[in-house]
């Protein structure tokens, strides 16, 4: 395969991990407005404890470094974070 062969796929997995992150995003926007209604907190500290661990053993299994998945995994936790907080505000 060519380098510009690689590329392409590189670009298709790209497309299709924002495309995911968007999905999951939208699924939080949706869980903040039931928290607001059942007036639960935004971070719920054993929630991404869990989120953390389970994507990390899943990342293993394709030799990915803990670190990094708990890297990308803090990220996507805080823009929900940031996502609810600015849907319980409004």
């Amino acid at each position: 395969m060519t380098l510009d062969g690689f590329r392409d796929q590189i670009d298709r997995i790209d497309d299709e991990l924002v495309d995911l992150l968007g999905r999951r995003l939208n699924i939080v926007r949706e869980v903040a407005l039931a928290k607001k209604v059942s007036a639960t907190p935004v971070m719920q500290p054993a929630r991404v404890i869990e989120v953390k661990r389970r994507c990390r053993e899943r990342g293993s299994h394709h030799q990915l470094r803990g670190e990094f998945i708990e890297t990308i995994y803090q990220a996507i936790i805080d823009e929900a974070c940031r996502i609810e907080d600015d849907l319980l505000r409004g």
